[in-house]
């Protein structure tokens, strides 16, 4: 009877950690503008109007506010993607066609974990389950572009509509990206070996898993994705920082703005072998757009440095050809130039 007991306290309690910490976010996320000047101007004291406490008043104001929502958005995609394990995934892709397919990917793409490193295994096993090459393009695509740090930071630091506008041309990004490279039957540039590898699974039933451990699986996320982000943030946010206290306004305007044709395609090469993550590029946006950079350019860029990321392209080398692998490159590249484009046409 103990043992029993123990066991529904144990459940009760996952409940009540989200139950009771959800109010102190909501308070503090609601009141950080009171607090950030509670402290920059009375506690440290600080001048107003000057470069230096225009910078510390943007970083002391920015860090939590994106760690705060950083960390509700984990913890509520952790819980869904309890639902969502790389074997049902590629369960519910085998066999899929293209358009549908790449339609479904790029959207399942949003809630699989992924990381560079499970390139290679999500795509041997994609191959063996009769996953179309194209569809498997458009998850790999997906899954880094549209993860939940770049939509939580760009909530965060330009609002719902610029959150919203970055998902729904990177979901294009990804179906139409991955239904050209389908249609040009490019398998032939693909490593033999793949097709000859059997990936090992077993066939299990869906086990039934309840939703206390799904709020574990929420915390865990929680805890492994945030520990492995906050530093990017925090210089991220610190690099943001310095240009918005420092850059005088419409510095970027020459060299990013909408009068510099030039500016998306460069911007693109300059993204595509860079490597950074979603956490320390996009507070970088943010200053660049403050002062004079156009939101098409500036989004071209971080598309193509979160989403053509330069180790996720190495780690492919070992199963694609270098002629599919420039192919990949060069057709999410001219996605993203096109979207660049018209973010500066209609902004």
């Amino acid at each position: 009877m103990n043992h029993i007991s123990n066991k529904l306290n144990e459940e009760k309690n996952k409940y009540l950690i989200p139950v009771l910490l959800l109010p102190v976010w909501f308070l503090l996320y609601l009141n950080l503008e009171s607090i950030t000047n509670l402290f920059v101007y009375d506690i440290i004291n600080l001048s107003k109007d000057t470069h230096l406490t225009d910078a510390i008043w943007f970083f002391i104001f920015e860090v939590p506010k994106v760690l705060l929502l950083l960390t509700l958005i984990v913890f509520g995609v952790g819980i869904i993607r309890s639902y969502f394990s790389p074997e049902r995934t590629r369960k519910m892709l085998g066999g899929k066609k293209l358009f549908a397919g790449n339609v479904s990917a790029s959207l399942l793409g949003i809630v699989t974990p992924f990381c560079s490193c499970s390139a290679i295994p999500l795509f041997l096993g994609f191959v063996e389950s009769g996953v179309p090459l194209g569809v498997t393009f458009s998850f790999l695509i997906a899954a880094p572009m549209i993860n939940e740090i770049a939509v939580v930071l760009l909530f965060g630091l330009f609002g719902w509509k610029t959150a919203l506008l970055y998902m729904s041309t990177g979901l294009l990004i990804a179906m139409i990206s991955g239904y050209i490279i389908g249609r040009l039957k490019l398998e032939r540039y693909v490593e033999p070996w793949v097709y000859e590898v059997k990936v090992g699974h077993l066939e299990m039933a869906e086990e039934k898993i309840p939703f206390s451990n799904r709020i574990t699986a929420g915390i865990d996320a929680v805890k492994e994705i945030v520990s492995k982000v906050w530093v990017y943030i925090v210089i991220g946010i610190a690099v943001g920082a310095g240009i918005h206290g420092y850059v005088p306004e419409n510095f970027m305007a020459g060299l990013m703005g909408k009068s510099a044709w030039w500016s998306v395609p460069i911007a693109v090469m300059l993204g595509v072998p860079m490597y950074s993550n979603a956490a320390g590029i996009i507070p970088i946006v943010q200053a660049l757009l403050e002062k004079g950079a156009s939101l098409g350019t500036v989004l071209a860029f971080m598309m193509s440095v979160i989403g053509l990321s330069l180790p996720e392209t190495i780690i492919l080398k070992k199963v694609l050809k270098i002629q599919l692998i420039l192919i990949f490159v060069g057709v999410v590249a001219v996605g993203i130039i096109i979207v660049g484009y018209l973010f500066n046409l209609i902004y």
